[in-house]
């Protein structure tokens, strides 16, 4: 499983990261992490608002910081 954290970097981002980190951590499930910060690729991605979650190339979420329960709940439909 892939995991990309879109964003520039704010504590939005930073956040996100963390209550990703954790929510797989809890379900034990190993991911890469990474973070997407270029401008042009986060709009090939189509998101206008970040933080932006991606799972396997696929935008889950934009705009929010998910909580660690809702990421867990996204991770394991």
């Amino acid at each position: 499983m892939k995991i990309e954290i879109l964003g520039v970097g704010c504590p939005k981002c930073k956040q996100l990261t963390e209550n990703t980190e954790a929510a797989l951590k809890e379900l034990n499930i190993c991911a890469e992490i990474s973070k997407v910060t270029d401008i042009a690729k986060i709009i090939e991605y189509g998101v206008m608002m970040t933080p932006a979650l991606a799972i396997d190339g696929a935008i889950v979420s934009s705009g929010k910081v998910l909580t660690k329960d809702e990421i867990k709940n996204i991770l394991t439909k």
